[in-house]
């Protein structure tokens, strides 16, 4: 079995007489065989991508988990701003890989092209069986949350109006990703620049509040006062929960093909979104404890809207906004890169071949734009979503790291390869050093979680070799397989898209000699 990318296209390898009816109906829905996924994200809405991922509500909400295990203001924010550092060093690791694989499909593209069909299809495995399902129903419950809110002052919203509503959300944002990718990009620009304008407001209330004298707790004297003792493994969780708070970051690699220029706007983005999250993290944190001492952002369950309230009087009802109009972004962009993963596993043949077609006019992955929603709306009925989330987070950090050493190991078996950037390999090893030592803690501390995330992971080495290794199956099973494949094609309006060839070394080198 070659574990080289599979084009598929009308003519392409050996087909069965379904697949064949598959392909050119394909043709006769189209009109003509030209049909391929846009690139049509500019450098403004790359750069909305990687901030609107990373920023969801977590920084408005509860940001005081760094802060809790910290145990002063002062090392929290050194965790903040080093954790920032490690994520940027992290993304030009990646910026490198990107424009040297330049395929959508993010760590799994990587993963799958440096160490092999296996390893990239745990990498997707877990991806679609749990976090991107689980994240995206959290993220959609807590916008659901905050917009019920004002309706129920004196209680909590009903569990069954909160499920209706965030699936409203995810339905109305699929729809919206299924229309049109400019129209999923101008709601990303939007929600993204809502967000910043709203952490804006934080920052700008914090400056007034240094004006006038109250930074106690940013006095040096006073940052490092400790409301328990300092302890290293809590540190050491404060530096996993910073980590965690800059998820997102590398999104951005998930729609590399759809990038304008991606060469250039790939690392601009990366290089321009990193620093301002840090930059607005660190700021965002500082501002809240110019108004709230530590005890009492701790006591807090939604820190932003506290913080409203003791600073914005009868506007304070802005802050309970912001939370849901980021959280709506979130779920957007969420979306919109999620569907490009399971795109790109489905090209490579790791997922069915279905959701590696898009539609014949408006160029989006309809099929797995839909496949995504499903996955997710089921996530929202089940009752331990936020438990899953717990499992595979250590498994999803896991992945950053073996990506990171695949820019390495591609670096030591081939090291002719074009690359249009290329960094110092000192940026990988600080970056897997750091990561190692959050990964050892992590087992340390949580053997029984960490062993379960990697039990669910496993369950995908059998799929593999059944669904993907196992190229021979039975007749009966692939034709089936392709009439279904076929309904869904004729419902869906969807081809498969034409694929374009990167340019390899060779080809570089001789435009060069041009």
């Amino acid at each position: 079995m070659t574990e080289g990318p599979r084009k598929r296209g009308c003519g392409q390898g050996r087909r069965s007489e379904s697949e064949d009816s598959v392909c050119s109906d394909g043709e006769d829905d189209a009109g003509s065989t030209d049909v391929a996924l846009k690139k049509q994200i500019g450098l403004v809405s790359a750069c909305g991508i990687i901030v609107g991922n990373i920023i969801g509500s977590g920084i408005f909400v509860s940001p005081k988990g760094v802060l809790e295990n910290a145990s002063s203001v002062g090392v929290a924010i050194i965790v903040w701003v080093t954790t920032g550092v490690i994520t940027a060093i992290g993304a030009l690791c990646y910026a490198e890989l990107g424009v040297t694989i330049p395929k959508s499909g993010g760590d799994y593209a990587y993963v799958k092209d440096i160490f092999g069909g296996l390893a990239g299809f745990l990498r997707l495995w877990i991806a679609v069986l749990v976090i991107y399902p689980t994240n995206q129903a959290v993220i959609a419950l807590t916008f659901a949350n905050y917009v019920l809110q004002p309706i129920f002052p004196s209680c909590l919203p009903p569990d069954r109006g909160l499920r209706l509503l965030a699936a409203i959300c995810l339905c109305l944002l699929t729809w919206v990703n299924c229309h049109s990718v400019r129209w999923a990009m101008c709601v990303q620009d939007v929600f993204t620049a809502g967000k910043l304008l709203a952490l804006g407001l934080i920052i700008i209330m914090g400056v007034v509040q240094i004006c006038k004298g109250q930074y106690y707790w940013l006095e040096p004297a006073h940052a490092f006062e400790t409301f328990r003792d300092y302890d290293v493994g809590l540190i050491a969780l404060s530096f996993l929960q910073g980590s965690f708070a800059y998820g997102g970051w590398n999104f951005l690699n998930y729609v590399t093909e759809e990038l304008v220029d991606p060469y250039r706007n790939l690392p601009r983005a990366i290089f321009i979104s990193i620093p301002l999250v840090t930059f607005v993290y660190v700021s965002a944190n500082m501002a809240y404890v110019t108004a709230m001492s530590p005890q009492e952002l701790l006591a807090s369950n939604a820190v932003a809207v506290t913080f409203g309230e003791k600073l914005l009087g009868v506007m304070s009802w802005i802050m309970p906004i912001s939370v849901a109009l980021s959280t709506f972004g979130g779920v957007n962009g969420s979306l919109f890169t999620s569907s490009r993963l399971f795109f790109a596993g489905a090209r490579e043949g790791h997922l069915p071949r279905l959701l590696a077609m898009i539609h014949v006019k408006r160029c989006t992955p309809i099929p797995a734009l839909l496949f995504t929603l499903i996955s997710t709306l089921l996530m929202l009925c089940t009752s331990d979503i936020y438990t899953l989330i717990n499992y595979v987070g250590f498994i999803n950090y896991l992945f950053y790291g073996v990506t990171v050493a695949g820019q390495i190991v591609l670096r030591i078996k081939q090291p002719n390869m074009y690359r249009p950037i290329k960094v110092s390999l000192v940026w990988p090893v600080i970056y897997l050093l750091f990561w190692a030592f959050l990964l050892i803690f992590s087992l340390y501390s949580e053997p029984v979680v960490c062993g379960i995330g990697l039990a669910i992971m496993m369950t995908g080495v059998p799929v593999y070799f059944l669904g993907v290794y196992w190229e021979n199956k039975p007749k009966c099973f692939d034709i089936t397989i392709g009439k279904m494949t076929h309904l869904c094609q004729k419902l869906c309006s969807v081809v498969y898209p034409v694929m374009e060839e990167s340019p390899g070394p060779q080809e570089k080198d001789d435009e060069g000699d041009e």
